[in-house]
């Protein structure tokens, strides 16, 4: 399936394709204060529609992880990074149009661990 998502101004937009059943919610000092629900995919598996002009990224800790967020709004869409598999994005589902998600799966991550 393909979700569509956006930051709040719409200044970033995407496409996502996947099967979302599952999501993550991370306890770390960065996820927790911005209350993300992260959906992993292939980082070819996101595709902005909109230009990367207003992209900002925040990395922090281990500075693996790169926190992309609108310049506009602030508002923080998704992350890229590189999984066991290779490139990955963390997809912030709270920003994905038209997903029921009281039918997700939510698995706690110990974040705060690493």
């Amino acid at each position: 399936m393909i979700y569509s998502g956006s930051c709040h101004c719409g200044s970033i937009a995407y496409e996502v394709e996947g099967t979302l059943t599952e999501v993550n919610e991370c306890n770390c000092s960065h996820c927790s204060r911005k209350g993300y629900l992260l959906w992993f995919v292939p980082r070819d598996k996101l595709t902005l529609k909109t230009s990367a002009d207003t992209l900002q990224t925040y990395t922090f800790n281990k500075h693996a992880i790169r926190h992309r967020f609108c310049s506009n709004c602030g508002c923080a869409p998704f992350g890229e990074g590189k999984g066991p598999q290779g490139d990955v994005a963390a997809i912030n589902v709270r920003c994905l149009e038209n997903v029921d998600r009281s039918a997700l799966k939510i698995t706690p991550v110990d974040g705060r661990s690493f």
